[in-house]
């Protein structure tokens, strides 16, 4: 019998994974991404107009973070408790470093025309 068969990992999260979505949509906002007019402070030589916030971008631009970011993962309330940590302000940095990271290269290399 397979594991998933005999366990519930409905519980096991990854903190990460919620952290990069929310910075993810704080530096999309930011930056006026699918606003016309907008200003796009932080990437090089970008505007607003350039990024694209199409599911497949948006989803590229988290799988990306999300492979570069140490994951923390949490099973239970002293879990969540433990992986408080995982919000301090070295991580929140890299988070922020590596969301910024995921946001140009998918800028500058969408996966669609």
């Amino acid at each position: 019998m397979a594991l998933r068969d005999r366990y519930d990992f409905e519980s096991l999260v990854n903190v990460a994974e919620n952290l990069v979505l929310r910075e993810l949509e704080a530096q999309l906002a930011r930056m006026g991404a699918g606003m016309k007019g907008a200003s796009s402070a932080g990437l090089k030589g970008a505007s607003s107009a350039d990024i694209c916030t199409c599911q497949d971008c948006v989803l590229d631009m988290a799988a990306y973070a999300l492979n570069n970011v140490k994951p923390s993962y949490r099973v239970s309330l002293m879990g969540s408790f433990a992986a408080g940590r995982a919000e301090d302000a070295g991580y929140a940095k890299e988070i922020s470093r590596v969301v910024r990271e995921a946001i140009e290269k998918v800028r500058a290399n969408p996966s669609h025309d």
